[in-house]
């Protein structure tokens, strides 16, 4: 067995592991962030479960961290005392990015986790199987439910020689976007393999695994093995360390070969993270802003490469350079090393531990800037600048940029000259930083804010549906066209209302008009609808404005499973020319739904006033059928509960 599937096989609960059937997994931890999470809990709140029943969950603060007003605050009071009741550790703002504090203190190889966050594969890189997920599916995890997802293809990414000074791990994942683009992935499972595996550490790994949501991949994921367990040694927690690896020979469904002595710099140019070049091809191309942070790059390792790079030296006058620590842990041991003195003193902007720019909360640039950033996302406008050039890449070439004032390759710069890197033995812990709850307590008092609104009730699926085209998009749209971030919406997420005004208002602000006008509507788009986060907003939202159905050429795997949980019928053009078909206004028919569905039929959709047929397929399976019937996940478990 490949490593994948020796996780799979010991967490399966139902299914079978065939490529495409639906397969249901046993959950041994969760995580939640505030963005997501006050969303989450009120599901799972509204599944009347008194405690949680996977092995560990926690709820992170870290990003909605800006306080402009009392929504945020508000909402971390509600998360904190819903984890104190629940049996739920709690992290508070302060502690760090969930994916980067997760490696530190939770992540466990072997094990299973879900998380209501698109980056949870991050934990991949020690081992674990990991999952971005909607809100809900997080939800009944944490409520003792399986979480499904259908088996999909297992590739082998086979890691040959070494990396050249200046190269980083981030240049392998964006060498992979660069190969297989944002969709990729969608339906497989990168298994990261062979000799070059040995020579990165388990942040690096991670900055990998973190990006292969980028990729549209359902997951990726690394051996456990003496690397792995210096890491755990480092973080004191040797016990939650296994050795754990495929078997010599292990079958794989594809196979990817990366030499990684022939890597060089590379760069995603705006606006789309597999956008990639050499960064040699932008060589010159002045800089106005300089980001380092995020949960793909992070760690103590690029901090600390950062600092000594910049150590003596100042930043260009024409760059505004900020770093963000990804956890408490980088932090301390960064000031009590010496090391953060020296980014400093080099004229950088100090950023709490937190997600912050990543998510557009704080640090726009400035008109038609252009910006690198050590991130995961580009798309046109997530950093709060409509035309803000935002470009992906690794520490070393945005701290060579904020020296040079230009995009540069570092080997150039630096003369190909790199400063060793030195990591202790042992990292800082301060167990206080985290409340544990691990038994909760009934008599806890929620405490709940004006902001945070009752979870909307929807009907069953309606036998005959009549609907107007609201909207019609082109491929790749992500979720962040249709429900942007930032510091204005984010601290909406408790407030479904209030958030569903904002939907797709980056890019047609007439859209909420027409959905609330027309009752029922439709969305038409064209392939990987919904890449991008897990925001399930992003569906619930839609839904709440009378969204019914969406055609599309093909859908991104979370935002499928998103749009499902909430009753929204997902459907495809049989006839993939059809799509030019459709244009917004026109009103369809779908007759007799709920028995084509159970029958397993194609749908016709009839354009009223012209006679006109779309021919449209799904790819179902029974348990979702009977959601959609439903009108979504919750009226489902209710359903079952009588």
């Amino acid at each position: 067995m490949n490593l994948t599937k020796k996780i799979i096989a010991r967490h399966l609960i139902s299914g079978r592991m065939a490529i495409g059937e639906e397969i249901g997994l046993k959950i041994d931890q969760t995580l939640t962030q505030d963005a997501t999470g006050t969303m989450a809990y009120l599901q799972f709140e509204a599944m009347g479960v008194p405690k949680v029943r996977t092995k560990l969950s926690v709820s992170y603060i870290d990003h909605n961290t800006l306080q402009t007003g009392f929504e945020n605050a508000d909402d971390h009071r509600f998360l904190q005392s819903m984890a104190a009741r629940h049996g739920i550790n709690f992290s508070p703002a302060g502690n760090g990015i969930c994916h980067q504090v997760h490696l530190e203190r939770f992540g466990k190889p072997g094990q299973t986790l879900i998380g209501s966050d698109s980056h949870t594969p991050t934990a991949g890189g020690l081992g674990m199987l990991s999952f971005g997920a909607g809100g809900l599916d997080v939800a009944c995890a944490m409520a003792g439910q399986p979480f499904y997802i259908t088996m999909p293809k297992i590739v082998r990414v086979n890691l040959l020689g070494k990396l050249q000074p200046w190269v980083s791990a981030k240049d392998i994942i964006l060498e992979l976007l660069r190969r297989l683009s944002v969709k990729g992935g969608r339906g497989k499972i990168f298994e990261f393999a062979g000799p070059g595996v040995a020579a990165l550490s388990v942040p690096e790994r991670a900055t990998i695994t973190n990006m292969g949501a980028e990729l549209g991949a359902t997951t990726s994921i690394f051996p456990s093995d003496e690397v792995t367990k210096v890491f755990f040694k480092q973080e004191r927690r040797l016990k939650d360390w296994k050795l754990l690896g495929a078997d010599p020979g292990a079958i794989y469904d594809e196979e990817i070969v990366i030499d990684l002595a022939a890597l060089e710099p590379l760069i995603a140019a705006p606006h789309s993270p597999d956008n990639v070049k050499k960064v040699k091809e932008f060589k010159g191309v002045k800089v106005n802003q300089v980001c380092i942070g995020s949960c793909t790059n992070s760690s103590l390792a690029d901090m600390l490469l950062v600092a000594k790079v910049l150590k003596g030296k100042k930043i260009h006058s024409d760059v505004s350079l900020v770093i963000s620590p990804g956890s408490r842990q980088v932090l301390t041991m960064l000031s009590r090393s010496g090391a953060l003195a020296d980014i400093v003193e080099s004229g950088a902007r100090l950023l709490e531990c937190a997600c912050g720019p990543c998510i557009g909360m704080g640090q726009a640039p400035s008109s038609g800037a252009v910006s690198l950033r050590t991130f995961n996302r580009n798309f046109e406008g997530r950093s709060g600048t409509k035309d803000g050039q935002v470009f992906l890449c690794s520490p070393q070439v945005a701290v060579a940029a904020a020296l040079k004032g230009e995009i540069v390759d570092p080997r150039l710069l630096f003369r190909g000259i790199k400063p060793q890197v030195a990591l202790p033995r042992e990292f800082l812990i301060d167990n206080g930083d985290i409340h544990k709850s691990a038994r909760g307590a009934a008599d806890v008092a929620i405490v709940r804010g004006p902001n945070i609104k009752p979870l909307p009730v929807f009907p069953p699926l309606e036998n005959t549906l009549e609907a107007s085209v609201i909207i019609k998009l082109g491929d790749n749209i992500s979720t962040d066209h249709i429900l942007p971030a930032g510091a204005k919406i984010l601290p909406l997420r408790s407030n479904l209302p209030a958030i569903s005004e904002y939907i797709f208002g980056a890019v047609d602000k007439d859209f909420v008009p027409r959905a609330k006008a027309a009752v029922a509507g439709v969305i038409v788009a064209g392939d990987n609808y919904g890449q991008g986060s897990s925001r399930e907003h992003a569906a619930l939202a839609p839904r709440y404005l009378g969204i019914r159905a969406v055609i599309t050429k093909s859908f991104a795997r979370i935002h499928l499973a998103n749009l499902i949980n909430f009753g929204i019928l997902p459907l495809t053009f049989k006839n993939p020319r059809d799509y030019d078909t459709l244009s917004p206004g026109d009103r369809i028919r779908i007759a007799r739904l709920p028995q084509l569905l159970a029958e397993g039929k194609e749908i016709r959709a009839t354009v009223i006033g012209t006679g006109r047929n779309v021919e449209l397929v799904y790819q179902l399976t029974p348990r979702q059928k009977e959601l959609i019937r439903a009108g979504g996940l919750l009226n489902w478990i209710k359903q079952r509960a009588k």
